[in-house]
């Protein structure tokens, strides 16, 4: 989804062009507004915006100069400047401008749409070239590659060995290349990408080649990366700010990464067809501190995603359920896997492992004690498990888990745990779907309690902690209905009920479903009712 940000001092002119806009294509596009280059601003402090329709000259600050503006917070904006017959001499030097139109106010609606559409296209074409070219870098160092990977992971699994030699990172970067500054702290992503069923080991790896190209085309120039693929065959990247990039790690940076992050996952979707899902650290870690976080990472994408779908989470550090990171079983690696397959939500995988591991085991009669370990092993894997996410009494009968001799034979024993597991899939499932029904009503309520406030995409994933592409996907996947359209028919019904007091003013209800302008009250009602405020009120008098 692209952001459009529509910005005029003259009321009539951004919210006519708003409401024309917020209707034009409303699963592909997010439309703001602001009335001054102040507010613009604090809109791209707060999200990603991909395209700004200005007016060329307002006071205080011109469009000229918020353009220059813009250029430093999200380099890829493209520009459209609104210009009267009266500013050929501003608009000359809006032509001058790489990435900027300009349209005249008198050539009407028509011609501003077919013009943000022409940049639509542009910036998909922009993103579709750069993903070529990126292609043709695929020639890559690969034993050094795969000796960072090594080094990564390993410090993702024991960066507190760093406590006790400071100078340790420097020089292991130096000697493997790793173009990461050891000095700074690093910001942390982790991905999950659904990876189409049937597909083997050599296609996934190409697939993850592909999303880290992907990945490459956006963030290279602003940020310095480096991707690796974790013990779990999930992706994970180190960020931290380029040399050309003003303010280090801070707040800006991780809102330009999450931002960023919407663009990789569309193109993701776009240009792979899968869908990746993402949890980013909400703030720079130092190096010795790895661990905990990419550990907090992993806990809030399987408690948050599930299996992996189009999602962006960010690490608010709230607690997360009672969820414990460490696993009872953490020194087993049959189970480990089998956890990762589990907690992850990958079923089928799950399913393949079990019964793999339950096939070897039975073979083994004339090891009985190893049998009995396994068993046992997988037993209070899944007990963990349960523990964890918080199943308890979700679950049937898991009484017999650590009681081997309950069970008549050892097939049967290995066909119980299997049991257990699909009924632990099956609880997760549900509870996944409560909590996004849960969700959901909360914001419905929210809306329906505050239609006279900002009811922007951005506002509503600020305040329930959602990414904006994804709360409009996830809100339509829910409600089967776009966030927008659910809006203006709250607005639509709270101002019928609102016109039955004919002590109110046509202006007051307006004010009340979040409409200053009363020109454009009344033209979104009568688009909705078929009548405008005042015949809709002379209707009910008749009756």
């Amino acid at each position: 989804m692209y952001r459009l940000l529509i910005v005029d001092d003259e009321d009539i002119i951004t919210d006519g062009l708003y409401e024309v806009f917020n209707r034009y294509q409303p699963e592909r596009l997010d439309v703001c507004k602001a009335y001054s280059a102040k507010e613009a601003l604090d809109w791209m402090s707060r999200t990603r915006i991909d395209i700004v329709l200005t007016d060329i000259a307002m006071p205080g600050m011109s469009g000229l100069e918020l353009s220059e503006e813009i250029r430093k917070y999200w380099p890829r904006c493209r520009v459209v400047f609104l210009t009267g017959h009266s500013e050929f001499e501003y608009a000359y030097r809006a032509i001058q401008m790489t990435n900027a139109r300009y349209v005249l106010k008198t050539e009407g609606y028509a011609k501003v749409t077919d013009t943000v559409q022409d940049v639509l296209d542009d910036i998909e074409r922009a993103h579709h070239d750069s993903l070529l070219l990126e292609q043709s870098r695929e020639q890559l160092l690969a034993f050094q590659f795969m000796a960072q990977g090594d080094y990564m992971r390993h410090l993702l699994q024991n960066s507190r060995v760093l406590d006790e030699d400071t100078d340790m990172l420097a020089r292991e970067f130096s000697k493997l290349g790793i173009g990461l500054d050891p000095a700074q702290p690093v910001v942390l992503v982790l991905g999950r990408i659904s990876y189409p069923e049937g597909r083997t080991y050599t296609e996934r790896g190409e697939i993850l080649s592909s999303v880290r190209r992907i990945w490459d085309t956006y963030f290279s120039g602003r940020a310095r990366s480096m991707g690796i693929t974790d013990k779990h065959g999930d992706a994970f990247w180190f960020l931290q700010p380029s040399e050309l990039a003003e303010g280090g790690t801070d707040s800006h940076f991780i809102r330009f990464v999450e931002g960023t992050l919407e663009l990789v996952q569309e193109s993701c979707i776009g240009f792979l067809g899968l869908s990746i899902g993402l949890a980013l650290s909400s703030e720079a870690c130092r190096w010795e501190s790895l661990t905990r976080q990419y550990e907090r990472l992993r806990e809030l994408q399987q408690l948050r995603s599930g299996s992996g779908g189009a999602i962006i989470v960010r690490d608010g550090f709230e607690p997360l359920d009672g969820m414990d990171c460490k696993a009872s079983f953490a020194d087993s690696q049959t189970a480990e896997v089998l956890r990762a397959y589990l907690e992850s939500g990958r079923h089928d995988e799950f399913i393949q492992a079990l019964e793999e591991v339950t096939a070897s085991a039975l073979k083994m009669s004339c090891k009985v004690q190893l049998t009995i370990e396994t068993y046992y092993t997988i037993a209070l894997m899944l007990h963990s498990c349960i523990g964890r996410m918080g199943m308890h009494g979700h679950i049937g009968d898991t009484g017999k888990l650590m009681r081997l001799n309950d069970h008549p034979s050892m097939e049967e024993a290995f066909g119980y745990l299997k049991r257990v597991a699909e009924s632990i899939f099956l609880s997760k499932q549900t509870q996944e779907r409560d909590r996004a029904s849960l969700i959901v009503d909360r914001i419905c309520q929210y809306i329906e309690e505050h239609l006279s406030e900002d009811l922007s995409l951005v506002r509503l994933a600020e305040i329930h902690y959602f990414n904006p592409s994804y709360l409009s996907r996830f809100f339509k996947q829910e409600k089967g209905i776009n966030l927008s359209d659910f809006i203006d028919k709250c607005r639509v019904k709270k101002a019928k009920e609102m016109l039955r007091d004919n002590d109110l003013k046509v202006r007051e209800v307006g004010l009340s479903v979040g409409y200053e302008a009363a020109h454009s009250f009344t033209r979104f009602f009568k688009k909705a009712a078929g009548l405008t405020p005042q015949e809709y009120r002379d209707t009910l008098s008749l009756n």
